[in-house]
């Protein structure tokens, strides 16, 4: 029997223990399950990562930790988004407010990963190392993700401002 049959029969096992674990970690039946559940599909598709005669229940509940711990860091940044959305436009004069709201609009359209940057630097007025800081990345990957996010969102206006002038003509 190679390692991955050996897993997958050894899998049941465990369950339970998995279970109690998720509970503790999560402190919801219904998130719990959901951890298990991701837990056990990540485990079988890292079956070769599994040496057979090492302990499993180590394997499997480092697994089920890091897999937590990712999505508690998912789950804060995303909450965290929430509070950096910008403040809806406030603005009197007319041709302003919808070139802003165009801005946010077009904001909306970016991949989170992207957006937040450019909003903790433009709207919030953070400083690049803060920003970085608050999204808990390095430097290095917040330049890349504002370059990328900035890049988009010029593509995304350039066709708005397309799209305005064959309306006009």
């Amino acid at each position: 029997m190679d390692g991955r049959e050996e897993l997958e029969r050894r899998l049941t096992d465990y369950v339970t223990s998995l279970r109690r674990y998720a509970l503790v970690l999560t402190r919801d039946r219904d998130a719990a399950e959901d951890l298990v559940q991701e837990t056990l599909t990540k485990a079988i598709a890292a079956a070769e990562s599994w040496q057979p005669g090492s302990d499993m229940r180590v394997w499997l509940f480092r697994i089920m930790h890091n897999t937590h711990v990712s999505d508690r860091r998912r789950h804060r940044v995303r909450e965290d988004a929430k509070l950096l959305l910008p403040e809806p436009v406030q603005e009197s004069d007319p041709t302003r407010r919808l070139e802003l709201q165009q801005v946010l609009d077009a904001l909306d359209q970016l991949p989170e990963a992207h957006r937040l940057p450019i909003v903790l630097v433009a709207l919030k007025e953070m400083s690049y190392a803060d920003a970085a800081r608050t999204l808990d990345v390095p430097l290095g990957t917040f330049y890349s993700r504002l370059g990328r996010g900035r890049e988009a969102l010029r593509k995304i206006m350039n066709g708005v401002k397309s799209t305005k002038l064959k309306l006009v003509v």
